[in-house]
């Protein structure tokens, strides 16, 4: 399906360098696309929504934003942990907020596991590491 926002749209949410963002808006179709199949019911604003803040949040990713900084001897902080999912920004949050079908949070989840003595248990199968 064809994108629904540009650059423009993205950048009235998320301050970044990045002058062209067409990657992250490709990925964010691609997501948004799924939540539309999920529930073809929902609103063409609300999908536009998604969209916007999926790319955002993608467009985070990739140009990391600050969460804290200090002006005396320069010193930066970063929020989030990578395992986050969309939970990693702000701007993925968003989005899961804005959609209803709880689609992107069932694509979110991740198979938990746990490592011991060499052994991986994944979906409750040991398996050797």
């Amino acid at each position: 399906m064809a994108v629904r926002v540009t650059s423009t749209d993205v950048k009235a949410v998320i301050e970044t360098e990045e002058t062209d963002l067409s990657v992250f808006i490709t990925a964010a179709n691609n997501l948004t696309d799924r939540v539309a199949v999920a529930d073809s019911g929902l609103a063409a604003a609300t999908l536009f929504e998604i969209e916007r803040w999926l790319s955002a949040h993608f467009a985070a990713l990739y140009d990391r934003q600050e969460s804290k900084s200090d002006v005396g001897d320069t010193a930066f902080t970063y929020g989030g942990k990578t395992a986050m999912g969309l939970d990693f920004t702000r701007f993925g949050q968003q989005a899961m907020l804005f959609d209803t079908t709880g689609t992107l949070r069932k694509l979110d989840l991740r198979k938990a596991g746990i490592s011991y003595l060499g052994y991986e248990a994944v979906d409750g199968i040991m398996e050797e590491t």
